[in-house]
């Protein structure tokens, strides 16, 4: 756990799983990388953009704890990665004008960790639990407790003589951030006074972001440029900031400098970005899906093994944006190509045979 200011250098929402190093969009973020990227998070709720509706209701959260004088109810924002949960952790933090906590899920393997961590909190501060999913069930139970009392029940001694003393806590607020909320137990979920599921962004939004990334970065962006790298960027802005800062990288290395429609399309086809925002892994699955089976289906063991990859991450990492974009359909015999998969091989599909999601 780490006790950060409320604009220092964070982890990602949720760590974007690689397929290799060519992997430009969901490549692991290095030092310097999450440096750029905290450079870039708004600091305050009127900065943040996208996400009006939860944008909208925090603020009155907030701003009336702030005039009750007490820490607001605890707060669980969900959504895929890369959309803000964490800087939204920040924002409250600041909102507050108190210090931030970061944690995560899978450091927190027993109770007794996680009774360390809620001992050592002063009042008022903001407790952020990334993954929050991930707490072992130990320390979820124990999280119930100090989340609705205020309290930890701290364990001494083994065995039959073991007893329980009841260790009582400052007012705090949980920040959990989750990228699979359904996964959260009852007990928990029902324990957050204030929920909050961020969606993907529009591509005019994203315009905005890469607007206000591109002045912090001191480099001229023309509207076309940002307009582009936008339609590319797959409705998340920590992927637009990414590819904003690549396309940066070709303008001083091999323009001159300036952001225009043509080094942004120039230097994302180097990054092998194409114009829907698929990358390396998504065209594999893509054209083997099409090219080896035929369309499918075909079992995602047998559709890894293909392209050389972990079931894992074709699972979680190249087929949520593939089916979000009608690309690519789960079914109960494997998965399918769709029309539109096809086309964008410039493929013929063939004749179909009958449902294949029956």
């Amino acid at each position: 756990m780490r006790d950060v200011g409320a604009f220092d250098a964070l982890p990602d929402d949720l760590t974007d799983a690689g397929s290799g190093a060519d992997s430009l969009v969901r490549a692991t973020a290095d030092e310097p990388e999450r440096a750029a990227e905290a450079a870039l998070r708004p600091r305050r709720l009127d900065e943040f953009v996208g996400q009006r509706v939860v944008r909208d209701q925090l603020s009155l959260v907030l701003e009336a704890a702030l005039g009750r004088g007490r820490a607001p109810d605890h707060v669980l924002l969900s959504g895929p990665p890369g959309l803000g949960k964490t800087t939204l952790a920040m924002i409250i933090a600041a909102e507050l004008g108190t210090s931030l906590r970061v944690t995560s899920g899978p450091a927190i393997q027993h109770a007794g960790d996680l009774a360390a961590v809620l001992s050592s909190l002063e009042e008022g501060e903001v407790l952020f639990i990334d993954e929050i999913h991930r707490l072992a069930r130990p320390a979820e139970e124990l999280l119930y407790v100090a989340m609705e009392d205020f309290r930890v029940d701290v364990v001494v001694g083994k065995g039959a003589g073991a007893s329980a003393i009841p260790l009582s806590l400052p007012p705090f607020t949980v920040v959990g951030a989750t990228t699979r909320a359904g996964l959260l137990p009852a007990p928990l979920r029902d324990r957050f006074g204030f929920t909050g599921h961020l969606d993907f962004y529009a591509d005019d939004e994203l315009e905005r972001v890469l607007v206000r990334s591109a002045g912090l970065l001191d480099v001229p962006l023309d509207v076309d440029a940002a307009a582009e790298i936008a339609s590319r960027s797959r409705g998340t802005p920590r992927i637009a900031n990414r590819l904003l800062r690549r396309v940066r990288d070709w303008a001083q290395v091999r323009g001159d400098g300036h952001l225009h429609l043509a080094a942004a399309r120039a230097a994302l086809e180097v990054y092998e970005v194409d114009q829907r925002g698929l990358d390396r892994l998504d065209r594999a699955v893509l054209d083997a899906l099409c090219r080896r089976f035929g369309g499918g289906p075909v079992g995602l063991t047998t559709l890894a093994v293909a392209v050389g990859e972990e079931p894992e991450t074709v699972e979680t990492v190249a087929e949520p944006f593939l089916v979000r974009e009608g690309l690519v359909g789960r079914t109960p015999r494997g998965r399918v190509a769709l029309a539109p998969a096809w086309e964008h091989l410039g493929l013929t599909a063939p004749a179909p045979a009958g449902s294949l999601f029956d």
